[in-house]
């Protein structure tokens, strides 16, 4: 005779019942665990590490320093205008030698804080800043993100020999971070950077440019992932935008129909930025 495990005598209005009254229990128990690990381990803030009063990811004082990029900008590569210059207004640069992205999306300006966790992602390895990085980012894209089908993420890639060094690509831990809060398809691999460049620290436009010049190629096996998609091209800071041309021209030949760029931060006016804030000490404390 075939016997009935009691389990599959349970209606499924018990069964739900029973959820529902352990849902409470559950949601207490996550609570006091949270409230012993912050005994432990307080949140403390992302740059000065000072303990915080909760998980937003800044101290009062180092928000204050933040400067958050919402005004007018170029609609191509977001640089901040004086005045509003109407909408779809690109800037003199982007005018004279329009770039292959079609548009920067960045929460930040690459100021004090900012250096401050993008130093401590690539060089003391604090992946866990990839996080907020991303959330920031989710904020900056989401602001202006259209209807219609979700564009594909793509981290900048690093060469393998710099991949092996420093054992993570920081670019694609925040896409990862980014993806997960959206929703939005990731393609890590797209892109390989098939030919070593030197440390682009300390060069200008024109120098970055040539360095990173054909130094970026679509993988042939996700051609037909990429063809006729949106890409959001990730990367950590945006400085002249020479990377990012080189890798959207490489994502645009293997069959994208668009690419924009979303970064942490980005430089603003680099002629005239603090030489400390752009080539200064490495600080992964």
């Amino acid at each position: 005779m075939q016997q009935n495990h009691p389990d599959q005598n349970e209606s499924p209005d018990e069964s739900t019942a029973g959820t529902a009254l352990l849902a409470p229990v559950w949601r207490g128990l996550m609570t006091a665990a949270k409230g012993v690990v912050d005994a432990v381990l307080p949140p403390r803030c992302a740059a000065c590490r000072v303990v915080t009063g909760g998980d937003g990811g800044f101290c009062a004082d180092c928000w204050a320093k933040l400067d958050f990029l919402v005004g007018p900008a170029c609609s191509r590569c977001d640089v901040p205008f004086d005045i509003a210059q109407g909408e779809g207004a690109m800037c003199g640069q982007c005018i004279a030698d329009p770039p292959p992205y079609s548009r920067v999306h960045a929460p930040l300006v690459y100021g004090e804080v900012a250096r401050s966790i993008v130093m401590r992602l690539k060089y003391g390895r604090r992946t866990g800043f990839a996080r907020l990085m991303a959330r920031m980012i989710a904020g900056a894209v989401q602001r202006v993100e259209r209807a219609g089908d979700p564009p594909l993420i793509v981290p900048v890639p690093l060469h393998r020999w710099r991949l092996w060094n420093r054992g993570f690509n920081q670019s694609a831990e925040v896409g990862r971070h980014l993806a997960h809060l959206t929703g939005w398809p990731m393609e890590v691999d797209a892109l390989m950077r098939h030919r070593r460049t030197p440390p682009l620290r300390g060069l200008g436009r024109t120098a970055r440019l040539r360095t990173v010049a054909g130094a970026f190629s679509a993988r042939p096996e996700k051609r037909n992932l990429l063809a006729g998609r949106r890409v959001l091209l990730i990367d950590d800071v945006f400085t002249t935008g020479a990377t990012a041309a080189s890798c959207a021209k490489a994502l645009i030949r293997a069959g994208a129909a668009a690419v924009e760029v979303a970064a942490f931060a980005r430089v603003v006016d680099r002629d005239r930025a603090d030489p400390d804030l752009l080539y200064g000490r490495i600080d992964t404390g």
